[in-house]
């Protein structure tokens, strides 16, 4: 996948104070590292976690491809979902990265408060 087309985003289906988790991936550490570091200096996202490199397997252009990619699992909040996904979409070299947003239900209130205060604006 290659090249950056512009993001078509899903309309929201949670509150703006929500925490939602953002999966996505990058095709190398590099990258996924210099994402990351945007979208947590930016305050678009509290935490960005990188997972260790593995395997996609995928059909692009009715071509069966398997690919490395580095794991990327980001917390933000429903209000801050759309800007850090323009923000990532820009950043990320596929024509069609991965991006998908997930409710969270609920977790530590400590935590899930302290992601809401890092991506105040």
């Amino acid at each position: 996948m290659s090249s950056v087309s512009s993001p078509e985003l899903a309309p929201s289906l949670y509150a703006a104070h929500d925490v939602v988790v953002i999966l996505s991936n990058a095709p190398d550490m590099l990258l996924a590292k210099r994402i990351a570091h945007v979208l947590v200096e930016e305050h678009l996202a509290a935490c960005v976690n990188l997972g260790a490199q593995g395997l996609s397997m995928y059909m692009w252009q009715d071509e069966l491809e398997g690919t490395e990619e580095i794991p990327i699992t980001i917390k933000t909040t429903g209000f801050r979902a759309q800007a850090l996904i323009e923000r990532l979409m820009a950043l990320h070299p596929y024509e069609v990265p991965e991006v998908l947003v997930l409710p969270v239900l609920g977790g530590s209130i400590s935590y899930l408060e302290w992601v809401r205060a890092q991506v105040r604006v």
